[in-house]
């Protein structure tokens, strides 16, 4: 007996289990001999295994963001003036999930995790603007107050637009809203924190240990480093000089990559959520709709041999009957760890059951692999639906096998399955009365004797010291197959006489469904199927739409996506208008902050580089834009527009306390941003870079957000670099009118 357990409200899904465990010893006092109790909690052991996985890839992320930092600080009191930024972040963001009700789950590490990437920017600026005003020969705690002062707005502006991005996240609604809510919120926490420290803790630890600036010529180290910089900022001047030269090509540049952009976001395939390789696969059982218990029993048997005997597999739970049909089972299949089965996938382990159960003849097995995240619609075959509803049921009895029946022959799917039994056996009687009048047989005698006979009637309960029997009238299961044996069936008569139902009823047979399901109210029937390995759901959607298409089914009745399959198809419809929105709200927030309707686009054109960056890196590694792949492009785009903000941020200042003219500013606040525009990106990127790289289960989920992040960075640090001053040059001379293009020379 297979007994599954449901945990309750908000209780964690791990402690619950071990409380059940802990109960077994006791229950095993009150179990008689030969009967065994065995445990199957694979799926929380395949969580327990995730989360731990999930926190040494925050350990390595952090590991690496620090290695970033000391390789450009080279000195311990900067370094751990960035760096305690990190603990205080993850300790406040972890306050504030307690607070908001949140669980340390797939989702809040993963932000934890891509946080710490971006957490340490803030105090990176302030730490580099620290060390310019102490070569400008500032003591050290005049040097940490004047560039408290002097960057804060800037530090304000990066983290409010960032937060900004994640609005239209936050206020998402569905299922997926649900999910991205929290991993935004717990993006705000962390970064409404780091903003905090960076304003108040590391400016503290600057003016009090930091004397000095770091030299570049005390040790190998901060020779090689310092002179590989300095090469690459000397380069940076001279090509930048050269582009600022040509506008209009620049100009071209940037218009040509947000035309790639939206020609790769529509080119790319679309995913839901990333198929976990689970180790458990989910199975259903179907067999003809007029067979009986005992040998639905006996072919299911034969598919668990032959299911347990794969090499692959550890254990299979096997269950008969149970749902609204008796001719449908469960099956519980629990993979091997990925190192015993050969590197297989779930998927890959399916595919080959199929093909070795393929030879029991007279019922299928469809499986799918079991999935942290499966939305809406009823429980099916498979892992998504399609769901034909009318209010009229002949029209759809008719239509329902035909759409069935071509959804078999679409490319990119396999285990299409209806829940449509039509096959089922209907016995109707239809009374005698005169017959029934003659020998005193009451209608109400007849509906007894087939209660009694086949409906399992409860009729008394014994009771004994330690437990109670239930007792159970019914006819001989001999007599229970064939109709011809309602002449063992008796009813009560006229003066006690026992008449054989066979003289007072008529039988005829029939076929009808065991059962009709509904949708919102109407009849309807799903039709469920999964995907090939390699295929994405945008393609078999897509396919399925066209076939049934070309049915041409009457206006009566229609089809829709459901379950997983019709939240993605909502969910990708919304996907341009989040950007949109996220766009839209950087653009207010920055509005407000700078005043300016103009400066917000110099900072916003930075983001087309981001999403093309992006969209090559899914393209590179064949891996379709799911969800945590959108969610990683609205990463960033509030990652990304911190180099334009560091840039416009310096040329406004040296335009309005210097004098200087716009492309002065705009060419010097390039250079002089360059470090740490370079320091922040290189933090960030190698944050993602476990996300990557790590393995376990639950990295399928991961490894998106990583790759579109590691894209995103590496195309937008280059193109930005470059189109942002033109940008900047061009917006302020549609705002000012033309001025001399000439561009001074950087101060040797």
């Amino acid at each position: 007996m297979l007994i599954q357990i449901t945990k309750q409200g908000d209780a964690n899904v791990i402690d619950t289990v071990d409380r059940v465990q802990a109960l077994i010893p006791e229950l095993k006092q009150w179990i008689p001999a030969g009967i065994e109790i065995s445990t199957l909690v694979d799926r929380t052991t395949t969580i327990r295994a995730s989360v731990r996985d999930m926190q040494l890839t925050l350990l390595a992320t952090v590991f690496l963001v620090m290695v970033v930092v000391l390789m450009f600080l080279r000195r311990l009191a900067p370094t751990v003036a960035a760096g305690v930024s990190v603990p205080l972040a993850l300790a406040g963001t972890c306050a504030g999930m307690w607070l908001a009700g949140f669980s340390i789950d797939n989702l809040s590490l993963m932000a934890l995790a891509i946080s710490v990437g971006f957490v340490v920017d803030d105090a990176i600026v302030m730490i580099e603007n620290m060390y310019r005003n102490l070569e400008q020969g500032m003591q050290p705690y005049q040097a940490a107050l004047q560039g408290a002062r002097q960057i804060g707005f800037t530090v304000l502006s990066i983290s409010l637009s960032l937060i900004a991005a994640f609005t239209p996240l936050i206020f998402m609604d569905g299922i997926v809203g649900r999910l991205l809510r929290e991993f935004s919120l717990t993006l705000t926490f962390a970064i409404a924190v780091s903003t905090v420290v960076s304003l108040t803790i590391t400016p503290m630890i600057c003016a009090h240990y930091i004397r000095e600036t770091a030299s570049d010529r005390a040790t190998w180290l901060d020779r090689v480093i310092e002179g590989a910089l300095s090469r690459i900022v000397a380069f940076y001047a001279r090509t930048l000089r050269v582009v600022l030269g040509f506008p209009f090509l620049t100009v071209l540049v940037f218009f040509a990559t947000i035309a790639l952009t939206v020609t790769l976001y529509i080119k790319t395939p679309k995913g839901y959520f990333p198929i976990d390789d689970s180790g458990f696969v989910i199975g259903s059982t179907r067999a003809s709709a007029d067979i009986s218990f005992q040998s639905m029993l006996g072919l299911q048997q034969q598919l668990a041999d032959i299911v347990m005997a794969d090499p692959a597999v550890a254990g299979v739970g096997s269950v008969v009957g149970g749902g609204a049909t008796s001719n449908r089972g469960t099956m519980f299949i629990t993979l091997k760890a990925v190192a015993e089965r050969q590197g297989l996938t779930t998927q890959l382990v399916s595919d080959r059951l199929r093909k070795n159960l393929a030879a029991v003849a007279g019922i299928r097995l469809f499986m799918f692999a079991a999935q942290d995240i499966r939305v809406g619609g009823r429980q099916s075959d498979s892992n998504y639906q399609y769901t034909l509803s009318s209010s009229d049921l002949d029209l759809l009895q008719k239509w329902a096998p035909l759409v069935a029946k071509r959804m078999e022959t679409v490319e990119g799917i396999a285990d299409v399955s209806s829940d449509r039994d039509p096959g089922g056996l209907q016995l109707a009687l239809t009374i005698d009365r005169r017959a029934a009048s003659s020998l005193g047989v009451r209608v109400q005698d007849i509906d007894n004797a087939l209660n009694n006979a086949f409906s399992q009637r409860q009729v008394s309960i014994v009771y004994t010291q330690r437990n109670q029997y239930v007792v159970v009238l019914e006819t001989d299961p001999r007599f229970q197959s064939d109709p011809s044996n309602l002449e063992h069936v008796f009813a009560a008569g006229a003066n006690g006489a026992q008449v054989p139902l066979s003289a007072v009823v008529h039988y005829q047979r029939s076929l009808l469904p065991l059962a009709v399901f509904h949708s919102q109210s109407f009849p309807s029937t799903t039709v469920s199927f999964n995907i090939l390995p390699d295929v994405p759901l945008e393609t078999a959607t897509a396919n399925i739409q066209r076939a049934v298409d070309e049915l041409h089914m009457p206006e009566g009745i229609r089809g829709s996506f459901d379950g997983n399959a019709g939240d993605f198809n909502k969910t990708a419809g919304r996907q341009p208008l989040l950007i949109l929105g996220a766009l839209a709200a950087m653009y207010i927030v920055l509005g407000v902050l700078y005043e300016s309707l103009a400066h917000p686009l110099t900072i916003i054109s930075t983001l087309p580089s981001a999403g093309l960056g992006a969209l090559l890196a899914l393209q590179v590694t064949n891996t379709p834009l799911t969800i945590i792949a959108f969610v990683g492009i609205i990463l960033l785009i509030g990652i990304v527009k911190k180099n334009g903000i560091m840039m416009v941020d310096f040329a406004l200042d040296a335009e309005r306390h210097r004098g200087l003219s716009s492309a002065d500013a705009i060419f010097e606040a390039c250079s002089a941003r360059f470090r740490p525009i370079l320091m922040t990106t290189m933090a960030a990127l190698f944050a993602g870079i476990p996300l990557v790289l790590a393995s376990g289960p639950g990295t399928e989920l991961r490894r998106p957000l990583g790759i579109t992040i590691i894209g995103g960075l590496l195309v937008s640090q280059i193109l930005t670099l470059y189109t942002t001053p033109v940008i900047y040059l061009l917006i302020d001379r549609l705002r000012r009118g033309p001025e001399p293009a000439g561009i001074a020379a950087p101060a040797e």
